[in-house]
């Protein structure tokens, strides 16, 4: 026993020094790198006179990539990392000025008291962010066309994109229609939408001949959704198959926004090669269950190489993983109460939330390398931290206008039970700074 203990005392020191000399060898690339790192880096701006909260570490350190925009004046900046400080001015439109809000993200119509959610503006750790022209996003699209593909996220981005240019001019609705080729449509589940003609949409900006349109793809490759009202409860998602609705129109846009993330957290079965190469969430069928991240990476970089095919100059811009805010179940009042942003510290990104946001920046980083100096720009509109960020601005239960309104089904004594929506953003809101961000992103190397 004495000569055993004695051997493993051996290999211990060993391994011991083995570690030391590790460490050492670190220091000096450890220092290389801060160095370079202070190199590329701007100076931090002067403290907003509101701002009460300190500036955090970058945060794109920890997700696989810095996304960096050269500003006009030669600054560089990761617009992913910074706080939310207080802004008097408000946004640039409400409720009433626009008319393209969708019904359950216009908060303001469905008579939410509170106002404060309205006043919070996005600021870089490094630099500032400049507010939304709409007069200078309309000339950069003069006789262009961008597409917003994805889920519902998507789409309520580009309705705050619609009302912030509805500022300086008012766009035309010139189609409105659904898409049954590999779509449940009709039933809108997932979406709470209820109306498929909503799903593809297109507006023009007459005097600029600028086009916006809507193409609805929760996965962005071909999927046969889910429709629980007729007992079919798990999307199937083919991981190898385009999804013609979209990239049929490849050829004629010059900018494509993708959008997706939350319904690969939905029961889903996943095909690939005419085989099921697993699902998510069925523990009542005999398939493999393979979680939802490496589906999600699939789709992608299926979607992203597609892009590249289409052989027509464009930027695509892919918007990163939106997190949801529910405090407990989603029919209770307080299912996302809060009326201010996070402070620094008070919210630590979700494992997941991070897992989802570092897939989309390793993939675009990959296209981007893969592309070269080719005709298709690829960007990646990190938006995981600000979105995390802002519990307030979700509609939560003024998705419906005067939810509490007869006293919202419950009794006295009881806890209000009403539908919530903590996952798409009110508009006004914080989606719009996604749109703010989009903006520089679009107008680099301009």
């Amino acid at each position: 026993m004495g000569t055993t203990i004695q051997h493993h005392r051996h290999h211990f020191l060993n391994i011991k020094r083995i570690v030391t000399y590790f460490l050492y060898a670190l220091i000096p690339l450890a220092l290389l790198h801060y160095f370079l790192f202070s190199l590329s880096t701007c100076h931090s701006p002067p403290p907003h006179p509101n701002n009460t909260v300190p500036p955090s570490p970058p945060s794109s350190q920890a997700g696989g990539g810095r996304v960096v925009v050269v500003e006009h004046g030669g600054q560089r900046c990761d617009y992913s990392d910074g706080r939310w400080v207080f802004e008097p001015r408000g946004p640039l439109y409400n409720g009433t000025s626009c008319s393209t809000i969708k019904d359950g993200q216009n908060c303001m119509a469905h008579g939410r008291p509170d106002t404060g959610y309205l006043r919070w503006r996005w600021q870089p750790a490094q630099c500032d962010l400049p507010a939304f022209d709409p007069s200078s996003f309309l000339r950069l699209i003069r006789n262009k066309h961008v597409a917003f593909v994805g889920d519902s996220m998507a789409r309520n981005q580009a309705e705050s994109l619609l009302c912030l240019l509805a500022t300086s001019e008012p766009p035309d609705l010139v189609y409105r229609g659904s898409s049954s080729s590999n779509s449940s449509d009709g039933d809108g589940e997932g979406d709470g939408d209820g109306d498929s003609s909503s799903k593809f949409r297109r507006w023009v900006f007459p005097a600029h001949n600028a086009t916006v349109s809507i193409f609805w793809s929760p996965f962005l490759v071909k999927a046969m959704e889910k429709q629980e009202a007729r007992g079919v409860r798990h999307n199937r998602v083919f991981l190898d198959a385009f999804d013609e609705r979209w990239t049929s129109s490849l050829g004629r846009t010059d900018a494509v926004v993708l959008s997706v993330g939350h319904w690969f957290l939905l029961p889903g079965i996943y095909r690939e090669n005419d085989e099921i190469v697993g699902c998510h969430y069925c523990p009542e069928l005999n398939h493999t269950d393979t979680g939802f991240f490496d589906v999600f990476r699939k789709a992608i970089r299926r979607a992203l190489r597609e892009v590249v095919d289409a052989e027509k100059e464009k930027v695509v811009a892919a918007t990163t993983f939106s997190p949801a805010h529910f405090e407990g179940e989603w029919d209770k009042a307080g299912a996302c109460p809060k009326k201010d942003p996070y402070r620094e510290g008070e919210k630590v990104m979700q494992y997941m939330d991070n897992e989802m946001r570092r897939i989309v920046l390793e993939e675009v980083a990959a296209a981007a390398a893969a592309a070269g100096d080719g005709g298709v720009r690829f960007e990646a509109l990190d938006v995981t931290k600000l979105a995390m960020m802002r519990p307030d601005g979700h509609p939560g239960p003024y998705m419906y206008a005067n939810p509490f309104a007869g006293g919202g089904g419950g009794g006295e004594g009881e806890e209000m039970r009403v539908q919530n929506d903590c996952v798409h953003w009110c508009l006004p809101g914080p989606v719009d700074t996604f749109n703010e961000i989009l903006l520089q992103l679009m107008m680099r190397g301009r």
